[in-house]
């Protein structure tokens, strides 16, 4: 008797069940789990979860608003969720974080310019007067010092991207430069009830600010310049992500 063979997004969905097993928030898989993850990833394409670049979803309507991102889901439970982001040329996800999670993002195809921020330990939070200014009219602008990890153009086919819950990049920005097909993994998902949800920032250059008690920044002006504050700020207004129905190969959830 043949045995049918496994698709890929089901070897996917069977390791993330294990993997994430013993795992919540804050919690990192274990180096092996963290492997065997990248690994499988790594190796999927587009044709294993039944999505191309001539899709409509990629059309881009010229209203002057910014391209709509799709995102198909494929399965979520309390200890991951996996979904897939489908980026029109120009579409971009805002810089945005992923409080506690392990992130695992493989671009499918395209080419997408990836920014990303860590914190700085040793710098709290703080209401920060502009360097210029002793106050904005609005106040004190409330900050907090990130180190940038990642600013660079990616095209598939490329290695899975993985932010730890404070290493990797754990805010990040996605700018698709031609349509773009991100599949991401996170664990835990968002959950709101839990604290768990999505914060969005603007950037401020280093020298916005004025900056004490810092303790980790270099005296050569380039280097200063992987250094922002970044400014908590509501989901943008233009920002537009729609839910539709994923067609691809079934996922049997045990």
């Amino acid at each position: 008797m043949r045995h049918k063979k496994i698709t890929a997004v089901q070897k996917l969905y069977d390791a993330c069940r294990d993997v994430f097993a013993n795992c919540g928030p804050g919690v990192v898989p274990a180096a092996e789990g963290i492997e065997r993850l990248k690994d499988i990833l790594n190796g999927m394409t587009e044709l294993d979860v039944g999505v191309r670049s001539n899709m409509p979803y990629f059309k881009v309507q010229e209203t002057g608003e910014f391209p709509k991102i799709t995102y198909l889901h494929l399965s979520e439970c309390e200890k991951f969720s996996i979904g897939i982001f489908l980026l029109p040329p120009a579409g971009v996800l805002p810089l945005h974080n992923h409080p506690q999670m392990t992130v695992f993002s493989k671009l499918l195809f395209g080419t997408m310019h990836i920014k990303a921020y860590d914190w700085v330990d040793d710098v709290a939070s703080s209401s920060a007067p502009k360097a210029d200014s002793s106050e904005s009219e609005a106040g004190p602008v409330k900050v907090r010092l990130a180190k940038l990890k990642v600013n660079s153009d990616f095209t598939a086919p490329c290695n899975t991207s993985i932010l730890y819950p404070t290493d990797g990049g754990n805010m990040h920005c996605f700018t698709a430069i031609t349509s773009c097909a991100v599949l991401d993994v996170l664990g835990p998902p968002y959950c709101d009830p839990e604290g768990r949800h999505c914060q969005y920032y603007r950037t401020h250059p280093f020298t916005t600010f004025s900056a004490e008690k810092v303790q980790q920044l270099p005296d050569d002006d380039e280097k200063i310049k992987d250094y922002a504050w970044l400014e908590e700020i509501d989901k943008p207004a233009g920002l537009s992500v729609i839910g539709a129905r994923y067609n691809g190969p079934k996922i049997v959830e045990k």
